[in-house]
């Protein structure tokens, strides 16, 4: 169990709140979250080659906790439905693969962004970041090798950067690819994940585990480390893309296909009976909204679940520029 020494945590904090300064009267999240590691030599890209890149020049910024001051989860425990301590109206990333289901509470990622897990004996990387409310699960297998996953403590566009520890390349979690190191340009295959409630994901599957508050890390998993960022219309970071069509931090669902993107707004989704019917880049694609959740899933025109990603409309429109946007009053293209 990992248990820092009360000074060491304050001088933690001090760090993070120092390096956020600009924006942490605005949000305060970032200084509450608690973080390991040394911070004490202040490293810029904390330790990172950051050259070449396929990111524009000065674009990754440290986001205040040194690599791996925020813990990924690399032997996540897990529990039946029934033994949960999770309530009913409970945020989670719900991932279903192999005939398998399992839910990863919001309130734990808030505090470790990167879970590296195997469902149904495959190898998963499961992926959230708080400033964005992106979650996003990928395979963690690039060819026959299994990568597995840390927290560079480095944001593009106010993103998360993983980085893996085979060969320290840096992946952006919305570009869904290596923008540096020897891994550069290559991509994740995608898996399609649910950001619904507790109760709708154990409700449409039963028999699915979840993550264990038992994680091996000294937490305070009842406390939100981002109470109120959703509801302040600013950004921790600057992004590079301000897309007035919709609130910074509206929800959207977002799918990408053949080089097309389009956000499904949930407050237009509430204006609709429930389901979307609708092409992107030619293909027919399903939106399910259930309001009781505010959650949205994606489905191909075969009912087959289709990756897409759940978020503040800010991240979204950042890193696809020009998205279509849905409006429950026009006609489906």
């Amino acid at each position: 169990m990992d248990t820092p020494a009360g000074p060491r945590r304050s001088l933690h904090r001090l760090a993070v709140a120092a390096a956020v300064a600009p924006w942490a009267a605005r949000t305060r999240t970032a200084a509450a979250q608690a973080t390991e590691g040394d911070p004490g030599a202040f490293r810029p890209t904390n330790g990172f080659v950051i050259e070449p890149s396929l990111l524009p020049a000065g674009s990754i910024v440290r986001g205040g906790p040194p690599r791996d001051g925020i813990p990924a989860l690399d032997a996540p425990r897990v529990e039946p439905a029934r033994s949960s301590r999770l309530r009913a109206d409970d945020r989670v990333l719900g991932l279903a693969a192999g005939g398998a289901a399992r839910a990863y509470p919001v309130r734990i990622l808030n505090w470790h962004e990167v879970v590296n897990d195997r469902i149904a004996g495959e190898p998963a990387a499961v992926t959230y970041c708080p400033l964005c409310g992106s979650g996003v699960t990928f395979s963690s297998k690039v060819g026959e090798r299994v990568l597995t996953f840390g927290v560079s403590g480095l944001l593009y566009d106010s993103d998360l950067l993983l980085y893996d520890r085979q060969t320290e390349s840096l992946w952006s979690q919305l570009k869904f690819q290596a923008v540096t190191g020897p891994l550069i340009g290559t991509r994740l295959a995608r898996l399609p994940a649910e950001h619904t409630t507790w109760a709708a994901w154990r409700r449409d599957h039963p028999g699915t585990e979840v993550l264990s508050f038992d994680t091996g890390h000294v937490r305070d998993y009842g406390r939100d480390p981002y109470a109120g960022y959703e509801r302040d219309p600013a950004t921790l970071f600057p992004v590079s893309v301000n897309d007035p069509r919709l609130p910074a931090k509206a929800w959207v669902v977002g799918v990408s296909l053949g080089g097309a993107a389009k956000a499904y707004p949930f407050d237009e989704l509430a204006r609709t009976g429930g389901t979307v019917r609708d092409t992107v880049a030619g293909r027919p694609v399903v939106v399910r909204y259930d309001p009781a959740a505010r959650a949205a899933r994606v489905e191909d025109g075969g009912g087959r679940a289709l990756p897409s990603v759940t978020a503040f409309w800010f991240a979204w429109a950042t890193f696809n520029p020009g998205t279509a946007l849905f409006r429950a009053d026009a006609p489906p293209r």
